[in-house]
């Protein structure tokens, strides 16, 4: 199995705003005054996507639909998942705006691009219960050691993850993450804000996991796996500094991606850790970041199945 791929799905937006839906748990979104946000953010993903492509990622971008209202659309991790034998996961979300991104026309471009889907598993029928699981947003898959980290939340149901590990075949690691908001300590809603798994190493951030046998667990799961553990401040993580994934480009060279501000809050110790593993690549996302409240991460979904 492997931990990184070459190919990344990516959902050019239409309508992007601070989603209301979102912002009620989502504590990273803010509302700016910027006139003409989407054009704004079709900026950044342009950029975005072109620094991918320069260093010989495979991206496939597809454009959001005008007949939707979908502002989250630039992030399409939540919503679906890609996996080797050719399984690809549905995802119920929280968001009823966000619904409406799951589109099959866009399974259908894959498709088209010489991708073999085998089979659907659709957990989508949850919503009616009000029971959600946003995708890679709320799992951190480590898909070479069979391991699935998931921080529980309003968006992260704990049985529907045990359910999606016992259909994927992976380990569970079951933790809560926590943010100071307003001086009292809520919820991180998605466990990609603050943990990112690479193929040799860890970006995570201990201190946000309360719960001292928890945070033990996670440390323990990550050594047994001979991850080094690069362990970031709360401070990092409202500058999106977990929110990175690891990607294969020219050469099959790594690349850790993120965004400029998740690079401007990284210290220079740990970015010369980074470097021993892989390059660095990393954008400006400030108004996705800002109005959205994910980062480079939610953007990509990673496409792991077989070609035909």
């Amino acid at each position: 199995m492997n931990q990184t791929t070459n190919t990344i799905l990516m959902v050019r937006p239409v309508n992007f705003r601070l989603n209301e839906q979102t912002v009620v748990n989502n504590y990273f979104q803010e509302s700016i005054s910027v006139n003409n946000i989407n054009t704004e953010a079709q900026k950044e993903f342009d950029d975005f996507v072109k620094k991918l492509e320069n260093v010989g990622v495979n991206v496939i971008v597809v454009n959001d639909n005008k007949q939707t209202d979908t502002p989250d659309s630039i992030f399409p991790n939540n919503w679906v998942s890609f996996h080797e034998n050719g399984d690809v996961a549905l995802y119920p979300m929280f968001a009823e705006n966000r619904r409406l991104e799951r589109r099959e026309d866009i399974l259908e471009t894959i498709e088209e691009k010489g991708y073999v889907i085998n089979n659907i598993v659709d957990y989508t029928s949850a919503e009616t219960e009000g029971i959600f699981l946003e995708g890679t947003g709320s799992i951190i898959l480590d898909r070479k050691n069979r391991k699935a980290y998931c921080a529980l939340s309003a968006r992260a149901d704990e049985d529907l993850f045990i359910e999606f590990c016992e259909d994927f075949e992976y380990s569970p690691i079951i933790f809560t993450a926590y943010q100071t908001v307003d001086s009292k300590r809520k919820p991180i809603y998605h466990t990609n804000v603050m943990m990112c798994v690479a193929e040799t190493f860890a970006i995570i951030c201990l201190g946000s996991i309360d719960d001292k046998k928890e945070r033990k667990a996670v440390i323990k799961s990550l050594k047994e796996d001979n991850k080094v553990i690069i362990d970031i401040t709360e401070e990092q993580v409202a500058q999106f500094a977990g929110n990175m994934l690891q990607v294969k480009g020219e050469n099959n060279d790594r690349y850790l991606v993120m965004s400029a501000s998740a690079y401007s809050a990284l210290t220079s110790f740990q970015i010369k850790i980074i470097e021993k593993h892989c390059k660095i690549l990393f954008s400006n996302l400030n108004i996705v970041e800002t109005c959205g409240g994910g980062s480079a991460r939610c953007m990509m979904a990673e496409v792991f199945l077989p070609k035909g």
